[in-house]
């Protein structure tokens, strides 16, 4: 009898719920793999926006002590600074936003 039976069933069961259990440990290794991406994405932009303040502070100092040479570098370095905070908060509160957005759904 080549039919179905309740072993072939078992068996087709048991091989199907393997196989769906290892597609679902698939899943979530490529999000937490996708999440390392993005958390670190968004750190590496941080990091550049304090060098970026870290620079612009150092060169201020620079010109308080009469090293620096030229006022339009620092007031360049001191914009570029304070242009990419402000794109970091603007990037913080969309970011927020749509966190918030997420909470209220309901599932």
């Amino acid at each position: 009898m080549d039919g179905l039976t309740v072993s072939n069933l078992n068996t087709i069961l048991k091989n199907g719920t393997e196989s769906l259990q290892k597609n679902n440990n698939n899943d979530l290794l490529e999000s937490s793999k996708e999440e390392n991406s993005f958390s670190a994405t968004l750190k590496s932009a941080i990091e550049k926006v304090n060098a970026l303040q870290v620079d612009a502070d150092k060169k201020a100092e620079d010109l308080a002590v009469g090293k620096a040479k030229s006022i339009h570098e620092v007031m360049i370095a001191a914009e570029k600074a304070d242009i990419a905070f402000k794109l970091m908060v603007q990037v913080r509160n969309k970011l927020l936003d749509a966190y918030q957005e997420i909470m209220k759904m309901q599932v």
